[in-house]
């Protein structure tokens, strides 16, 4: 056995493995951490087979902001998952209809899929050989030049639309509790000599 097949079992088995307690754990906090260590292993994956753009997407994105932004907001929100739990057995019947029609369409479109026999082969022959006059460049850097020059504007009205349901759930989810003291620009700016200024007349003898 190579190098790359034990990697490739290795890394298939922590995956599986990781992928079935995420859904099994009883605690949040557990099911996220083995989300990110199925994110890892996955991007492992990635790069034996020579997608690094894919594994670098997947460690930062998904490891380095979603993973981790969903266990700050289960350990900040301490949500209530057993109260959520309650309802699950009156919707199992339908949940298991929509499992069962999704995995009948995969199951079809599996079946259907067909590979012309020279695909692989010219897969690899225009990974393996450069344009004339030009030098090979890594997957990662041909989409960098694709994405930031012939793609721009969508590539910024996509960060902008994420840039906006951030701040969207953000508002959404801010909540402020009472008793808090909080500072108040407006009031600060409406202020004036009478509210700022309390003048206190002090007997002798006798401290504030």
């Amino acid at each position: 056995m190579s190098v790359a097949a034990a990697f490739f079992y290795l890394f298939a088995f922590v995956l599986i493995a990781s992928a079935f307690m995420v859904i099994s754990s009883r605690n949040p906090v557990h099911s996220v951490l083995f989300l990110i260590l199925a994110f890892v292993n996955a991007a492992g994956l990635f790069i034996l087979i020579g997608a690094e753009f894919l594994a670098l997407i997947l460690v930062v994105v998904y490891v380095g902001a979603v993973a981790v932004l969903f266990l700050f907001v289960v350990m900040m929100l301490d949500v209530d998952f057993v109260e959520l739990r309650q309802g699950f057995l009156q919707y199992l019947p339908i949940g298991m209809i929509v499992g069962a029609i999704f995995l009948a369409e995969l199951v079809l479109v599996l079946g259907a899929w067909a590979t012309g026999p020279g695909v692989a082969q010219a897969v690899s022959a225009a990974a393996n050989v450069a344009p004339a006059g030009a030098e090979a460049v890594s997957n990662v850097r041909a989409i960098g030049q694709v994405l930031y020059t012939d793609y721009i504007y969508f590539f910024q009205a996509a960060g902008f639309v994420l840039l906006v349901a951030m701040i969207g759930a953000i508002v959404l989810t801010l909540r402020h509790k009472a008793g808090v003291k909080r500072q108040s620009i407006s009031a600060q700016v409406e202020r004036t000599a009478k509210t700022a200024i309390e003048v206190v007349k002090v007997r002798p003898g006798q401290g504030l």
